[in-house]
C-alpha cells in the first residue's frame, strides 16, 4: 500500500481532486423545477424552462463562482386574506379569494422577486386592490349571478398584466366566499332583503288580483252574450234556465246547506215553473 501510494501519489490526489471538483460542479434539476444559474449576481443560463432547449437531469456549473436557483415549474397558489369591499349599491362585503399562477420567466423572477415567496408578496396587495376596484363597480346582487364570472375574468387579466413584470402568469382567480359583515350591517341587510321580498310579493298579488278581475269581467261579458243569444233563439228555454237558477239560489239558503224556509201562496207567480213543469 505504501509502495502504491509512493508510486501513484499524484494520480490519487488528481482523482480525489477531480471527484471533489465534480461534486462541487454537478447538480440535478428535477422535472418539476426550473434552474437558473447565477454568476456574480447575474443570471447567465437556465435549464428545464417552458419552451427551453435543455431539460431536467444532471447538469454542471462552475464551482464557487456559480449559484443555482431552483424555481417551481408547477402551478402555485396565492391566497388572499379576508378583505372588506364596498359594492356599488353601498353594501359592505367580506370577500375571500385566491389566484393560481406559474413562473414562466424564471430569470425575470429571480431579478425582480428573488423566489416564489417574493412573487406572492408582490402579487397579494395587487390582487386585493384589483379585486376591490372590480367588485366595487358592481352591485351585491350582481355578484351572485353570472356577471360575477365576467368580473373575475377582468380581475385575472389585470392581475396577470402586473404579474408579468415578475416573470409570472396568472391562470385563474376565484372567490372562495362572499359574506356580509357580522353585526348590525348584516342584520340591516337581512331586513332590507326581507322588505324587498315582501314588496315583490305584494306587487305579484296585486297583479294577480288585477288579472283575476279582468278574466272575471271577460267571462261575465261572454256569459251575458251567450244568454242574450239564447234568449233571441229560444225565449222559453232562457226563461226556464233563469228560473232554475233563481230557485237554486233561493232554496239553497245560507251556507249552501239547503236549510232555508220560505212561505208563499200556491198561486204565486214565482212558483209558476213548479205548477207547469211541462211548459
Amino acid at each position: 500500500m505504501e509502495k502504491l501510494w509512493t508510486n501513484h501519489k499524484l494520480s490519487v490526489i488528481a482523482v480525489i481532486a477531480l471527484l471533489v471538483l465534480f461534486a462541487m460542479s454537478a447538480f440535478i434539476v428535477p422535472e418539476e423545477k426550473q434552474a437558473v444559474i447565477i454568476r456574480t449576481g447575474e443570471p447567465v443560463e437556465t435549464y428545464n424552462t417552458a419552451g427551453g432547449t435543455t431539460g431536467a437531469g444532471l447538469k454542471l456549473k462552475f464551482p464557487i463562482v456559480d449559484q443555482v436557483e431552483l424555481v417551481e415549474k408547477r402551478i402555485l397558489d396565492l391566497d388572499m386574506t379576508d378583505q372588506e369591499v364596498l359594492s356599488s349599491d353601498q353594501q359592505r362585503l367580506v370577500v375571500n379569494a385566491y389566484a393560481r399562477f406559474r413562473i414562466v420567466n424564471p430569470v425575470r423572477m429571480v431579478e425582480r422577486a428573488g423566489n416564489e415567496d417574493g412573487v406572492r408578496t408582490a402579487l397579494e396587495p395587487i390582487l386585493n386592490s384589483v379585486l376591490r376596484q372590480e367588485l366595487g363597480r358592481r352591485t351585491f346582487q350582481a355578484m351572485l349571478t353570472a356577471e360575477r364570472g365576467s368580473a373575475l375574468a377582468n380581475v385575472r387579466a389585470n392581475l396577470d398584466r402586473q404579474a408579468r413584470q415578475y416573470g409570472a402568469e396568472v391562470i385563474d382567480v376565484q372567490i372562495k366566499r362572499t359574506d356580509l359583515p357580522e353585526g348590525d350591517p348584516l342584520q340591516a341587510a337581512f331586513e332590507r332583503m326581507r322588505s324587498d321580498r315582501q314588496r315583490e310579493a305584494q306587487e305579484i298579488r296585486a297583479e294577480g288580483d288585477r288579472d283575476a278581475r279582468i278574466i272575471r269581467a271577460e267571462a261575465d261579458a261572454e256569459a251575458a252574450s251567450i244568454y242574450a243569444e239564447a234568449f233571441g233563439k229560444d225565449p222559453g228555454f232562457y226563461d226556464f234556465y233563469r228560473a232554475m237558477q233563481s230557485y237554486d239560489q233561493t232554496f239553497r239558503g245560507e251556507g249552501n246547506k239547503g236549510e232555508s224556509s220560505i212561505i208563499l201562496s200556491p198561486d204565486n207567480e214565482y212558483l209558476n215553473r213548479f205548477r207547469n213543469p211541462g211548459q
